[in-house]
């Protein structure tokens, strides 16, 4: 499989899901996934999906402007870097965004959010 292709449907799947239904997200992590949100460390799939739905605004458009991916680790894992667009619901301006996300893979055919 292309990387790039198995990164961008990912991204796209997982911004497409975070705009409309947060509580979706929850298959994507596991209890060792850990989201780092302005400072704040989050383990654990519950934890990170409650963190998500407690944003302050319930709706919100990913505008994606970057994907770019790099294989990492022996075991075939990706970091993916992000970059984009946020724009709030009621809101003139869009905010700026950027995420890091790192997959491991740790069966065949199976690719985890960590």
């Amino acid at each position: 499989m292309d990387p790039d292709a198995v990164a961008k449907a990912f991204v796209e799947h997982y911004y497409s899901t975070f705009d409309n239904n947060r509580v979706g997200l929850a298959g994507l992590y596991q209890e060792a996934s850990m989201l780092t949100f302005e400072g704040q460390k989050i383990q654990g799939s519950q934890n990170i999906v409650a963190k998500l739905t407690s944003l302050p605004f319930q709706q919100c458009k990913h505008n994606i402007s970057t994907v770019d991916c790099q294989p990492s680790g022996p075991a075939s894992g990706m970091l993916v870097f992000v970059s984009g667009n946020l724009q709030l619901a009621g809101e003139e301006h869009a905010l700026k965004f950027s995420q890091m996300i790192c997959f491991e893979k740790k069966r065949k055919a199976t690719v985890s959010l960590v």
